[in-house]
């Protein structure tokens, strides 16, 4: 009875924030287009079949999250890991930013930064105002702003998505068995603000995590984030994902979420071999990121809408590219690629040779 009532609970809470996302983004757009009628994207409406697939997949999905959590893969309380503060706290700062974003469109200002932010230093293809987000990457604002913002865009399914990496990577780590697990080392590449780090923690309770990014403010929101767990000491870095600053064969585990549609084709490559070289033989390496076009071919028009209503410049050539072709170049093996639900959730499972 415990469980039917638990399960419940979960199933009601993503149902509201699924119902809360789509009345954000009903209302914002009515206004949008009420202020701003010349900013409708030129995108193909999705038919009535095709939104209830979403929905079906979006349900596959949830019931696989607790399916997960019932066979101890995660602890169920990591279902309910929802910052209800920091909603109430950030949510009326993304309205009031939305009018922000909308002149960024109206006069195509995509690489547009505070005058306080310095944009020395970094590689030019993420000096850009993703998502048309305020600041890129690079502001407080934007740090603390993000996982708010991607939960409304996916209907409150980017954690159930990030969870989708924990159980190959947990099974993967059994290979290394006769090593304490104290000694085990995990690092998530472009660790954001840390969700994905949290959230490992919680399946690997004892394994060392590392997480490298490139921004200053999304590093403190992760340290901030992570210090919140008991004895968590986060060994995070800021520094270019192309020039990894490990030793080669050092991590057991290496995971990458949300990062391959924001890079240049050569950069992909460059960073799957920075990922190949730090990753013991034996170890394991998970990339979550966008569906591909040719993935699920009914879902086609909803990854070519996204391209047209986001500012993601790399990712119309990334949803034509073989990323299995990049990963075995760079030497992975036993590359299985997953798809789960929509617009940004495909994995790849990839190996390194245990020689």
């Amino acid at each position: 009875m415990f469980d039917i009532f638990t399960k419940s609970s979960y199933q009601a809470l993503q149902s509201g924030k699924n119902y809360f996302a789509f009345a954000h983004k009903t209302v914002s757009s009515q206004i949008k287009n009420l202020i701003y009628p010349s900013l409708q994207p030129n995108i193909s409406p999705l038919s009535q079949k095709l939104l209830t697939q979403l929905q079906d997949n979006m349900n596959q999905l949830l019931a696989r999250d607790w399916e997960d959590s019932q066979a101890g893969v995660y602890p169920q309380n990591l279902l309910f890991d929802n910052s209800w503060e920091d909603f109430f706290c950030y949510y009326p700062l993304i309205c009031l930013d939305l009018p922000n974003i909308w002149e960024r469109i109206k006069n195509r200002r995509y690489q547009e930064f505070s005058q306080e932010i310095s944009t020395d230093n970094y590689p030019s293809y993420y000096v850009q105002n993703f998502h048309y987000q305020t600041d890129g990457y690079l502001s407080e604002l934007s740090a603390n702003l993000y996982d708010l913002q991607v939960e409304i865009l996916f209907g409150g399914s980017t954690d159930a998505m990030r969870r989708r990496i924990l159980c190959p990577l947990k099974s993967q780590l059994t290979a290394f068995d006769h090593i304490p697990q104290e000694q085990l080392r995990v690092i998530d590449i472009a660790c954001g603000t840390g969700r994905t780090l949290k959230l490992i923690r919680a399946a690997l309770p004892d394994v060392s995590l590392f997480g490298i990014d490139l921004s200053p403010a999304y590093l403190r929101k992760a340290n901030e984030l992570l210090s919140q767990i008991p004895g968590e000491l986060p060994q995070l870095v800021q520094e270019n994902v192309e020039e990894l600053p490990y030793r080669d064969n050092y991590f057991h585990g290496t995971t990458c979420i949300f990062l391959f549609h924001e890079l240049p084709a050569a950069v992909r490559q460059t960073v799957i071999e920075e990922c190949f070289r730090v990753t013991k033989p034996g170890g394991i390496f998970i990339i979550c990121d966008s569906i591909q076009v040719n993935d699920v071919p009914e879902m086609e028009l909803v990854v070519k809408n996204f391209s047209e209503t986001f500012h993601e410049p790399y990712y119309k050539h990334y949803i034509t590219d073989n990323l299995v072709e990049r990963l075995e170049k760079a030497g992975f093996e036993q590359i299985e690629t997953q798809v789960h639900f929509v617009s940004k959730y495909k994995y790849w499972i990839a190996h390194k040779p245990s020689y």
